[in-house]
């Protein structure tokens, strides 16, 4: 008889950090040598699964789709094969997922100098460079540590320094961002870990 390999499990289009990938677990029983090929189609043309070529015959099980999309507004879906010698699993499909609609966002990593009496605050985004160019942005709090009042820099442009005038403020503060982007409505990610600074200290 015809013997098949066990299909790939639990297969999910999954949006994280700014990245959509590909995930699955290996099916019970599968051999050791298994490796997976994915394809996607998206919703522009239904009747073609186009070939990821950074993924095929992987031993992993994941496979980062975000670069190879042909449109952040689209919905595709992918599909998992796994294969070991002649033999292979019939394809298992995943949801459908558009990047622009489903992104997740990770928090952005603050980067914080301070001048004078000036504080001058960025944001890093890990991002795939295809995406750069889509409107990210990031949302800045800053506070007296112990203080629940925060002072809040909305909707900075990814690239942008956000500066802010220290002179009358003294002693320990702290700064936490979040990412933002819109799509039909606002989406965020969570905040990033406070960052103190301790600011005009005289002593």
């Amino acid at each position: 008889g015809h013997v098949q390999l066990p299909s790939p499990q639990n297969v999910t289009l999954l949006s994280k950090d700014f990245d959509m990938i590909l995930t699955w677990t290996p099916g019970e029983g599968s051999p050791p040598d298994v490796t997976y090929t994915v394809r996607y189609k998206s919703q522009e043309r239904m009747d073609k699964w186009i070939k990821v070529p950074h993924c095929k015959n992987i031993h992993r099980t994941s496979c980062n789709l975000t670069c190879v999309l042909p449109n952040f507004f689209v919905k595709v879906q992918a599909r998992v094969k796994a294969v070991s010698g002649a033999f292979q699993s019939p394809w298992v499909e995943s949801q459908f997922k558009e990047y622009h609609l489903d992104v997740e966002l990770a928090p952005p990593v603050l980067n914080v100098n301070v001048k004078e009496n000036l504080l001058h605050v960025n944001a890093s985004f890990p991002l795939a460079t295809c995406v750069e160019s889509l409107s990210w942005m990031y949302d800045l709090d800053l506070w007296e540590a112990g203080s629940e009042d925060k002072k809040q820099y909305e909707r900075n442009f990814r690239k942008n320094t956000v500066t802010i005038d220290a002179t009358a403020l003294r002693g320990n503060y702290c700064l936490s961002a979040r990412s933002s982007f819109q799509s039909i409505d606002f989406k965020y990610s969570r905040f990033s870990q406070p960052l103190c600074v301790l600011l005009n200290h005289k002593g």
